[in-house]
């Protein structure tokens, strides 16, 4: 299997034209194509594929997940994607590839996509003032829209307050304004200097570029993203709850805290959830295989039609205490060299992560969210610490890739980091 393989155009007929070999706006934008790495069609070696086996068990086992959908494509030797475990702990429903999940913090990469995509097309400015297409945010005039995509306008989390309410309401609608207003309340850290990881900011950037062109996040992101990059099993879902998808779902859950730890054997059930929770910054549904997809194509910015500025090129710290390797600028975790997000939203934590020059790619998600994104996101690492080793088929040539960690290193943090399963007391 070729990743990205189809074409389509960025206007709204563009599914009328899926399979055609350049991508063409309706209005006057240049005209693209893209050509994906070339892709070995062929299983990647067994004793790769047992390693990554075992570090899935690991990780399901630490998350409390009893399920996993994964996707690692090595262009030069071939490809795995796989679904591991079940919908339920013990259950006989087997998790499969073509199941819906949500995606998390991937969805922020797309809302930049967009925020870029308006401006090549001079809707808006990545320099303008919030304020320009927000109102009651007057105290940001001096924080631009590219701020809040690259993470740097101070704004903090709506997260902490938010998370009961996500988790005890699933069916509740929010209005994006109420939910980053949670975050917009909360301390700030200086602006433009400083990656802060904000979820209220990409909920800004959303309602900010739906006033700005006039069309709804789910209408944009379809434009910009799923459209041109013929990811069909991708959207942002109207507001009203609903699983993934009306098709074949990763069913998602949260364990329920007891004393000394978590009930492991009675996960909550939330695959039911207003797609608000999250808008536009951890609200939108896919499939491992766009989800694969999209990375890969996302971290080459092969849905740009102009090339300056560059979007990952001023990257800053993840934090205080990350290391060097891991930075943060554009909706993105910068790995290495790999670009990519990992997050969770209520039920599923979603990585994906791609290595822009050889395509190699990684995705993963776990059908339980009690560990954040922890979990999916040291669970990619690990997988591609181990896929990015292997030889090349007859006839390719692996390339020069390395990354700055070990397999071991996560697994084992992995491990560290594991819940608490304890029986629930007696009633």
């Amino acid at each position: 299997m070729q990743l990205l393989s189809s074409r389509t155009f960025r206007a709204a007929v563009a599914g009328a034209a899926a399979l055609g070999l350049f991508l063409t706006g309706c209005t006057a934008e240049p005209e693209f194509s893209y050509q994906p790495p070339s892709q070995v069609d062929g299983p990647l070696p067994d004793d790769t594929v047992t390693a990554m086996e075992a570090a899935i068990t690991n990780a399901l086992a630490a998350s409390g997940a009893s399920g996993a959908v994964v996707g690692v494509w090595a262009p030069w030797s071939g490809s795995w994607v796989a679904g591991l475990g079940t919908q339920t702990p013990g259950g006989d429903e087997e998790i499969s590839t073509d199941m819906s999940f949500r995606i998390a913090d991937m969805t922020r990469l797309m809302t930049c996509d967009v925020l870029y995509g308006l401006a090549d097309d001079g809707v808006v400015d990545l320099d303008d003032p919030v304020p320009d297409h927000v109102s009651g945010v007057a105290d940001m005039k001096d924080i631009t829209l590219l701020d809040l995509c690259n993470s740097t306008s101070g704004v903090g989390s709506s997260e902490a307050t938010a998370q009961a309410a996500w988790l005890t309401t699933p069916e509740r609608v929010w209005a994006p304004l109420e939910l980053a207003a949670y975050g917009l309340g909360a301390p700030r850290t200086t602006p433009k200097t400083t990656y802060t990881n904000s979820d209220a900011g990409y909920l800004l950037l959303g309602l900010a570029l739906e006033r700005a062109s006039g069309r709804t996040a789910s209408e944009l992101i379809a434009e910009y993203v799923t459209q041109p990059l013929g990811l069909s099993a991708t959207s942002l879902p109207s507001p009203a709850p609903a699983p993934p998808s009306d098709g074949p779902v990763m069913n998602g859950h949260y364990l329920t805290p007891v004393e000394g730890g978590y009930d492991c054997a009675a996960p909550v059930d939330i695959t039911t959830l207003s797609s608000s929770t999250g808008y536009t910054d951890s609200g939108v549904v896919s499939t491992i295989e766009d989800l694969g997809r999209y990375a890969q194509a996302e971290a080459a910015q092969k849905l740009r039609t102009k090339d300056e500025p560059n979007r990952f090129g001023a990257p800053l710290p993840q934090g205080p205490q990350a290391p060097s390797w891991l930075q943060a600028t554009g909706g993105a975790l910068l790995v290495g060299s790999m670009v990519g997000q990992a997050g969770w939203t209520p039920g599923y934590q979603t990585s994906a992560f791609s290595d822009p020059e050889t395509g190699f790619t990684v995705a993963v998600s776990l059908n339980n969210s009690t560990t954040g994104a922890t979990t999916a996101m040291y669970l990619a690492w690990e997988l591609a610490a181990i896929a990015s080793k292997v030889p090349a088929a007859a006839g390719e040539t692996a390339p020069e890739f390395g990354l700055p960690f070990t397999a071991e290193q996560y697994h084992q943090a992995i491990t560290d980091s594991a819940v608490a399963c304890v029986a629930p007391p007696a009633a």
